[in-house]
């Protein structure tokens, strides 16, 4: 027992970048085991509606093929409003085929919902980190701060971790299903 204690609290490790935590070196899923699989499956399980309302699989086009990028993610609310957090920082790529697509994208979760994904400035995202760790616990590995953390903690990473509000998107919109 005392192995598995001193592995995992080298993987909780603050010293340790939390984007080469677990199963995501460099911030990509380990194309070779369990990372890839598993967001595979989290996907069509998010994707299906089967997990509560928390899972939801992203759909969004790939900034360089053009092909539908689909992954799943947790949502955090805070003052009535839903967030998704890039647990891997800004090398995450759906981060980036999010910017690339000007935010626009498909949310599902046993149904398919058009959104627009707005950025959250860096001031504005402590409040909603420590809100997404108590409500997603597959994302503590991956934030080096506890979550029962002072709110102050919390701002000294917000500049590493992008927040992203939700927001419905209007009826006229194109969805990444949709060939540009």
């Amino acid at each position: 027992m005392s192995r598995l204690g001193a592995l995992w609290r080298w993987v909780r490790s603050p010293e340790r970048p939390f984007r080469e935590k677990g199963m995501y070196p460099g911030g990509r899923p380990n194309r070779l085991a369990l990372a890839l699989v598993l967001n595979r499956a989290w996907a069509v399980v998010g994707k299906a509606g089967l997990w509560p309302n928390r899972l939801v699989t992203l759909e969004v086009r790939g900034r360089r093929t053009g092909h539908l990028v689909l992954l799943p993610l947790g949502v955090a609310d805070h003052d009535g409003e839903r967030y998704l957090v890039a647990i891997l920082g800004e090398r995450a790529q759906w981060v980036a085929n999010v910017r690339a697509a000007g935010g626009q994208a498909v949310l599902r979760h046993g149904r398919r919902e058009a959104v627009h994904l707005h950025e959250v400035e860096v001031g504005a995202r402590a409040p909603i980190l420590r809100r997404y760790l108590h409500v997603a616990p597959g994302g503590r590995a991956h934030i080096p701060v506890d979550r029962h953390a002072p709110l102050k903690e919390f701002e000294r990473i917000a500049a590493r971790i992008p927040v992203f509000r939700i927001t419905t998107d209007h009826p006229g919109y194109t969805t990444p299903t949709t060939k540009p």
